[in-house]
């Protein structure tokens, strides 16, 4: 039986955006650490004036374990409904649209062939090969996602054993280049969102064959 995804998809959007905006916002306090005088001598958190930084950033953990569940729950969504066109095309259970996100390892490959079976079954011709160039935005969204998840453990790792003010500044260059990483793959995974959301809208409804 065939789900709609459209509000789903609607509300990862929203939450990318949000996420993209904290990005810009976290970004903003490392720039300006990083030209601040306190970069020059030691770590001042107070540096980022009144602005409560545990709450900014419990905030932003937030909202990012959201959009982790919102996706999984839409990328779940249009694996049932990729079962319904091409079964058959599908390597894995659809139960392995939300496992295989929490595989160590495992979650920055698994996920991928899910969606690129997924995108076969909600194009017009599931059976058809790949275009040049057709699986290029999943592609492009999931190297950057991959490479931001990595960044983002550097960086952690970094600021955990930073004890100098160089160290910290170097914990600090690694966080910023994460967050411009997180910014990109959030802009890269809205258009996949939405343009395997309308894949399968257009296909749900205009009278498409389950069958081909």
């Amino acid at each position: 039986m065939l789900r709609n995804p459209n509000g789903l998809s609607h509300a990862v959007v929203a939450l990318l955006a949000g996420n993209m905006f904290f990005d810009v916002l976290l970004g903003a306090l490392e720039l300006r650490f990083l030209f601040s005088d306190s970069a020059a001598d030691h770590f001042d958190p107070a540096v980022f004036g009144a602005l409560d930084l545990n709450v900014a950033y419990s905030l932003a953990f937030t909202l990012y374990v959201a959009t982790g569940i919102v996706f999984i729950v839409w990328f779940h969504r249009l694996r049932k409904n990729a079962e319904v066109w091409a079964g058959d095309l599908q390597s894995r259970k659809p139960g392995w649209a939300i496992g295989g996100w929490f595989i160590p390892l495992g979650n920055l490959w698994i996920p991928r062939g899910i969606a690129a079976d997924i995108w076969r079954a909600s194009r017009r011709h599931p059976y058809a090969a790949d275009g040049a160039r057709e699986l290029a935005l999943l592609n492009a969204w999931w190297v950057c996602w991959a490479a931001d998840m990595v960044l983002d453990r550097i960086s952690a790792q970094l600021y955990k054993a930073a004890d100098t003010a160089d160290a910290y500044v170097t914990a600090s260059v690694w966080t910023l280049a994460g967050y411009g990483l997180d910014i990109v793959a959030a802009v890269l995974a809205i258009l996949f969102v939405r343009r395997l959301t309308s894949m399968q809208h257009t296909k749900a409804t205009g009278m498409i064959p389950a069958a081909q």
